[in-house]
């Protein structure tokens, strides 16, 4: 594997050092919420760090993507404050919604992150019509569009897709293909072979990557966001990758087996880019544990710091529901 990330030093700290921050953010979460200091339901990316990080590190600051209900490494891999996002899911005040969001609900404007969605496919039209705002405003702002094979059988996918096809409008659709939609196997619920296929019926470009190679990942997404920038139009990049959790906190995880996970857990992202990039001499493995240990500790600030905010107020709770 050769490429930018793999060969440019600051590159290659910068995507390790992001998907360190999103898995041991999520290892964070989940103990947290093993101890009962979060509510409501979670759902983790555990396993997927290559496929957010790769997309968002080709686009601009003032590029946009709109993210799932699995959204934490969207929200991490496009800047989010760390304290911030920790404290939404803690219900505290100095969260990004003020505690009302929670772990599917997280927004971040200021760094081009529209929100997360907890309706499936739901990001899917709201980010062409942000890529429709762009092009009537004369910008060349691109937008990412994140949702799960769950997503590409919803009317929103089809809507969506076709009307950005039809006025070539700058968005890149990234399909996250990890195997499931809830319990339902992919290859149950979709008869082509790769979802990147369905491209074609909308006359763009389809392609499918490992999306557990980073490299892999930021090459693809990387030209599909050059391509719409020039005004060439919208992309379908599927990358295929896996959750090492459950569809969420409660599922029990019936319809895999453990041989398939631990199977995949061979296959982990970070371990794969580390190997990739002290072989090729472009970090040392003292560079490397550096990384993970400043990953470590900012994970561990932003745990202390969102504990210590002030929680969210039930008197405050219509706050800017209603216009003044």
């Amino acid at each position: 594997m050769t490429g930018e990330l793999v060969s440019n030093e600051e590159s290659a700290r910068r995507a390790l050092g992001t998907m360190w921050r999103i898995r041991m953010f999520e290892e964070a979460v989940e103990e947290l919420y093993g101890r009962g200091l979060m509510h409501g339901t979670m759902h983790l990316s555990v396993g997927q760090e290559a496929s957010s990080t790769g997309s968002c590190l080709p686009l601009r600051p003032t590029d946009m993507i709109t993210s799932t209900h699995r959204g934490h490494g969207h929200c991490i891999a496009k800047g989010a404050d760390l304290e911030r996002m920790m404290a939404e899911l803690l219900a505290k005040d100095t969260g990004y919604c003020r505690g009302r969001g929670g772990s599917m609900h997280i927004a971040d404007v200021a760094t081009g992150n529209l929100g997360a969605n907890g309706i499936v496919a739901g990001g899917i039209p709201i980010a062409t019509g942000a890529a429709l705002a762009q092009r009537m405003q004369g910008t060349d702002t691109v937008v990412i569009s994140f949702f799960g094979d769950g997503a590409v059988n919803e009317g929103a996918f089809h809507e969506g897709v076709n009307l950005a096809a039809i006025w070539d409008l700058p968005v890149v659709f990234v399909c996250e293909n990890n195997l499931y939609g809830m319990s339902m196997s992919s290859a149950k619920s979709t008869r082509l072979a790769h979802i990147s296929e369905r491209a074609a019926a909308y006359g763009i470009p389809g392609i499918t990557v490992d999306g557990n190679d980073i490299q892999a990942v930021y090459d693809a997404v990387g030209a599909a966001v050059d391509r719409a920038r020039r005004g060439e139009g919208p992309t379908l990049v599927e990358s295929e990758t896996y959750r090492w959790r459950g569809h969420s906190k409660s599922d029990k995880n019936l319809y895999r087996t453990r041989e398939e996970i631990e199977e995949w857990k061979t296959r982990d992202p970070i371990a794969r880019f580390e190997k990739t990039v002290t072989d090729a001499g472009t970090l040392d493995q003292a560079a490397v544990d550096s990384i993970r240990s400043e990953a470590r500790e900012a994970i561990r600030d932003a745990v202390r710091r969102a504990s210590a905010a002030p929680p969210a107020r039930a008197e405050d709770l219509l706050t800017s529901v209603y216009a003044e």
